[in-house]
């Protein structure tokens, strides 16, 4: 969860960013091209998902 007003504003401005990538192959290429992007943002966002917590200096 967020924990701060910052922090959550963060998440928005990327999803934001991912619309419009989305968008733009839309625009551009069509669905095949946006679908392709929207694969790719998947695994952007999966890699974000399960990485490793950082390790605490104790």
């Amino acid at each position: 969860m967020p924990t701060n007003e910052k922090e959550y504003n963060g998440y928005l401005f990327d999803q934001l960013s991912a619309i419009e990538r989305i968008e733009r192959c839309l625009k551009n290429g069509g669905e095949k091209a946006a679908m392709e992007e929207i694969e790719i943002l998947k695994k952007e966002i999966n890699r974000k998902l399960y990485q490793q917590p950082p390790v605490r200096a104790e």
